[in-house]
């Protein structure tokens, strides 16, 4: 380095220390940070919605902004429909849409969606599954045959069958791996017990090697129908050119003559206790999360209750990773989540911290909980908290793959699509009295769960001491297919004598 840069450097670092200085400074000189901005102004496009004669519902939110369309269909049947003993097999019906129908194979698929400008995502989630391609509208029509060709004539070939088992069969190697992963499962079944939101959507080590092709056209046959599903449309359409395009696509598409099948209970007992450690050693983290049953997404307290999250854990400055990373250190992060079902819904708080700094954070957790639930929220952080939800969801309608997964979530409930205009004034609308009753009718400790899991040997026994209602399980020995987490026994041979 020359004598002049070193200069130059030296010159830079006096500036720089100057500069932060005076931050300080200024800092110091005012207490108080300035106030939130006015709420993010949103930017709700025109909604229109028309059911084809064969049940088939078409969803249209216009934007004329830039010449694209996404488009994507939902079916209103998502992993809540996995039969017992197959978790994971909506997820890999799903999945498997795109690698080959009866007139295209799984690279003739990507080929023609590339052609297009696009590409075709598939998957499956609680309460839904679909397939979405987004395209410039001149290549709309094609898109929309492509689109009616994987979801309606999918070939479900072995080969594709065993190689997307291996790579879910990898992915939920690595899950259980991590602590994270682990105490999130476990949750789960702490909540939901042995309801059919219970099992890991993606399947377990048991389940997936079970699932046969007979069972993917089956769950294919059974949901995958005009009268189960949703088409949305998002972008430089309007209804009436939706209407004939879907038509065009999915209007010989028919009804089978049996019924949908009733749903299955969303949740059940729990047969767990109320703290649950599950011991991996030598990891060097441990995962702490307190689950509680929470609301499904029709709810009457559905707004309190995700304003009540935002303060809790919706970001940065929320409660939970003020208290626990901000103020103490103990984690690079922490958050929570409010999952509204169609049946159902869970609470969900979690943060990693070294093993040894466990129990501290779950009662940090909890005892934010509890604040939340004793006092209303003042009227700078509630205003703050509710802006960073008025801009998230701002944020989340400007693309049109956003848009429409933002419309498809009322649809998919039944909720009216004015919704889309007015969630901005309903969660301003919410008071801090609601947000206090939400958390103590809904987020009381009695009812909730404490998973914890890391190498337990470094915080398993000053956990016992202030949470004793308490289970230990070992990490490889869970079995997710059970409500309990216990494997069945297996049966002993039969004495030959």
């Amino acid at each position: 380095m020359s004598a002049a840069n070193i200069k130059f450097s030296h010159f830079s670092r006096n500036i720089l220390f100057a500069m932060l200085a005076a931050c300080s400074v200024s800092l110091h000189a005012s207490d108080a940070l300035p106030d939130p901005g006015p709420a993010r102004k949103a930017n709700i496009p025109p909604t229109a919605e028309k059911t084809l004669a064969n049940g088939l519902k078409v969803v249209v939110a216009t934007r004329r902004a830039t010449p694209l369309v996404t488009t994507t269909l939902y079916l209103r049947s998502g992993a809540e429909v996995d039969p017992p003993q197959l978790a994971g097999l909506a997820a890999m019906t799903a999945g498997l849409l795109d690698k080959g129908t009866a007139t295209r194979s799984a690279p003739q698929i990507a080929e023609a969606a590339d052609s297009l400008g696009g590409s075709i995502n598939t998957g499956a989630g609680w309460d839904s599954s679909s397939a979405a391609i987004t395209v410039t509208t001149p290549k709309l029509g094609a898109a929309l045959d492509l689109l009616a060709d994987v979801t309606l004539h999918p070939k479900f070939a072995q080969d594709e069958i065993d190689r997307l088992r291996k790579q879910s069969l990898d992915n939920l190697q690595l899950e259980l791996s991590e602590p994270q992963g682990l105490a999130a499962l476990v949750a789960r079944r702490a909540v939901y017990g042995d309801g059919a939101y219970a099992h890991p959507a993606g399947g377990t080590v048991s389940a997936l090697p079970r699932i046969r092709r007979d069972d993917i056209v089956r769950l294919h046959d059974t949901y995958y129908r005009p009268d189960n599903a949703l088409l949305v449309f998002a972008g430089d359409i309007d209804l009436d050119q939706a209407a004939r395009l879907a038509e065009s696509a999915f209007g010989a598409w028919k009804n089978p003559a049996t019924p949908l099948p009733n749903a299955a209970p969303a949740g059940g007992k729990s047969n767990l206790p109320a703290t649950v450690v599950v011991d991996l050693p030598g990891t060097g983290q441990a995962a702490v999360t307190v689950a509680h049953a929470g609301i499904a997404r029709e709810a009457a307290d559905y707004y309190p209750g995700i304003v009540a999250n935002a303060v809790l854990g919706g970001g940065y400055s929320s409660r939970l990773n003020q208290e626990i990373r901000i103020k103490r250190g103990l984690s690079y992060g922490a958050n929570s989540s409010l999952a509204t079902l169609r049946h159902g819904g869970a609470f969900v708080a979690s943060a990693q911290t070294k093993n040894p700094s466990a129990t501290e954070v779950a009662g940090l957790m909890f005892g934010e909980l509890d604040r939340l639930g004793a006092s209303e929220v003042p009227a700078d952080e509630f205003a703050a908290r509710k802006a960073t939800l008025s801009g998230n969801y701002a944020f989340s309608l400007e693309t049109t793959s956003s848009l429409a997964g933002r419309v498809a979530g009322f649809a998919l409930y039944g909720l009216p699509l004015s919704e889309l205009g007015a969630w901005l004034d309903k969660v301003q609308a919410v008071t801090p009295a609601q947000v206090q009753t939400f958390a103590r009718t809904h987020l009381g400790r009695d009812g909730a769960s404490l998973i914890v899991a890391g190498d337990a040997k470094q915080f398993a026994d000053a956990l016992a001491k202030v949470y004793p209602k308490s289970a230990r399980f070992e990490a490889t020995k869970i079995d997710f297919d059970s409500a309990d987490l216990k494997a069945a026994a297996t049966p002993k041979a039969a004495s030959k004598n």
